[in-house]
């Protein structure tokens, strides 16, 4: 792909990649609202897994299957598609009053926002050589990062002034802004549409907006409100007539719209997608809806995993058979298999710092949980940071240098944060082992990218940055809950040793061994990850292997 402007089109497409990562982390603060608004209680939590696990199950399971489509299409194309996902599941989440449209919502927000990632990173592989994508892969590690910090913030600023619909409204319309940035600085003209398809799909989007809003003054007239009297003893705004004909809209914009979508779809292994997006759903869903207090596989997991398992046989039975398979047969090997172990460990050792910094600064430092996120704002604003530095050093240092060096460092952080306790976050001293720990994360980044891009041809960039990235969110899934699980049996064993079990401070003690063992499983992955990176190189490389010529 060649842009006039491929400056601007990156950064209109990492401005994209923030926006779904912001996404990721603004439900923290607005989950109990959100829980009211489908008419969820406080005491139902558990209930309300699926907004989180939801918005996960998108964002990992269809990856390799976007991946794949922007090897197979024009990258502003699937850019574009992406965002209108994003963009039409951010609407079904604000007009969502009901569980099942809202996890509906959440997932389709997941598969546009997750799918913006792996285009992205592909992109920078069309418009840099390979010997000057450091920079460029930095800068995408780092918005993503950013988005990551600033999620929570402009979460808490719509709250002050709104409800948690706004968050998702401003979601509608950044989404459409960047777009049409998109469109301006892709330089690339969207083909015309076919007038069928383009009226059906408006009047499907126009119905269905106004089956889940119901408006009042529809509602209770006596004559335009029939077509919203739910059928039977269904309180669901879908099951009404106008419901049903907002459906069958959707279905016929489907069907009439395919010859334009079936073209590149189909040539993407459909069957190895759905196969392989089985096994990564059973995996999302196994860890992320499990209560650690109480299990490490969710209270599925037991059928989901052998699904998983037997899934993921039948992807590979197919992908020695398929013409062209999903993954392309050669993609996995060399330092792309490196690229793939670094990224989870570094995922691991991201995941355990965001959930248990704040864990420990509730115990030891404060009662608020505002201050104790703040706490970690020491952290996560170093990410980027790094992200930017790794990406520039790649310049001059090769990626397994640059990864390895930054996880050692994130190591050693690590272990001095597995000895904290009570008062060491009031030291100075912590804010620069924080800081230090995310540097440190930050700087591999951008190496397991650039590594990941260098070792596939030209034709399967977007796969091979979808696989990093499906990569680095199961290493955060699988090791919070394992590392959770085995810091939570540390902590049981500690109270079980108690002489007084009504102890607070003992109980709260307790607590900081559960942290700290967390902190030291994090160590590990830290360090397994930067053993991992000798396999990324440690030589700068400086020949593109597909022949991309510079800009």
């Amino acid at each position: 792909m060649r842009s006039p402007a491929p400056r601007a089109l990156l950064a209109t497409a990492s401005v994209a990649v923030a926006l779904a990562a912001a996404d990721t982390y603004v439900v923290v603060l607005a989950l109990t609202d959100m829980m009211t608004g489908v008419g969820l209680g406080i005491d139902a939590l558990q209930k309300a897994t699926p907004i989180i696990s939801g918005f996960l199950l998108g964002y990992i399971a269809v990856l390799p299957l976007i991946g794949r489509l922007a090897d197979l299409a024009s990258r502003q194309r699937i850019l574009l598609a992406c965002l209108a996902i994003f963009v039409v599941g951010s609407a079904v989440t604000a007009l969502a009053v009901e569980l099942p449209v809202l996890v509906s919502g959440r997932v389709l927000q997941g598969i546009g926002g997750g799918g913006l990632v792996p285009a992205t990173l592909a992109l920078v592989a069309d418009l840099w050589p390979a010997d000057k994508r450091g920079m460029p892969l930095g800068v995408v590690g780092a918005v993503q990062e950013l988005g990551s910090v600033l999620g929570p913030v402009l979460g808490a600023v719509v709250l002050a002034v709104s409800d948690w619909r706004m968050i998702f409204w401003l979601n509608v319309i950044a989404g459409v802004l960047l777009a049409l940035a998109v469109v301006v600085a892709g330089g690339e003209r969207p083909a015309r549409p076919r007038a069928i398809p383009l009226v059906l799909g408006l009047l499907a989007l126009v119905v269905t907006g106004v089956a889940l809003a119901a408006p009042a003054r529809l509602v209770t007239d006596v004559s335009l409100g029939v077509p919203f009297v739910p059928f039977g003893g269904s309180t669901s705004r879908l099951a009404t007539p106008i419901g049903v004909v907002a459906l069958v809209l959707v279905l016929a914009w489907l069907a009439v719209s395919a010859r334009g979508w079936w073209a590149v779809v189909g040539r993407a292994d459909v069957p190895g997608a759905l196969l392989l997006g089985i096994a990564l759903g059973s995996v999302v869903l196994t860890f992320a809806a499990s209560d650690p207090e109480r299990e490490v596989v969710g209270p599925l997991g037991f059928a989901l995993l052998p699904l998983g398992a037997l899934a993921f046989g039948l992807y590979l039975w197919r992908h020695r058979r398929a013409a062209e398979p999903l993954i392309a047969r050669g993609v996995v090997r060399g330092r792309a298999r490196f690229s793939l172990l670094v990224s989870a460990f570094v995922g691991a050792s991201l995941v355990s710092v965001v959930v248990d910094v704040p864990v420990l600064a509730r115990l030891t430092f404060t009662d608020s949980q505002t201050e104790a996120a703040l706490v970690l704002v020491r952290f996560l604003v170093a990410v980027p940071v790094g992200a930017l530095l790794g990406g520039w050093s790649l310049r001059r240092l090769g990626d397994g240098v640059v990864s390895g060096l930054g996880l050692a460092l994130s190591a050693v952080g690590l272990l001095v944060m597995s000895r904290w306790g009570d008062g060491s976050l009031d030291a100075f001293s912590a804010t620069v082992v924080l800081a230090l720990v995310g540097l440190g994360i930050g700087l591999a980044l951008a190496p397991v990218n650039n590594a990941a891009l260098a070792a596939v041809p030209d034709d399967a960039h977007g796969v091979a940055s979808a696989l990093v990235v499906v990569s680095r969110m199961v290493g955060m899934v699988v090791g919070l809950a394992l590392l959770t699980a085995i810091g939570l049996h540390r902590y049981y064993d500690t109270v079980a040793a108690l002489p007084d079990q009504t102890d607070t401070k003992a109980l709260v003690a307790a607590g900081v061994v559960q942290v700290q063992t967390v902190f030291t499983g994090a160590a590990v992955a830290a360090v397994l990850g930067a053993l991992a990176s000798l396999g990324l190189g440690l030589r700068r490389n400086h020949q593109p292997l597909g022949g991309i010529p510079p800009l």
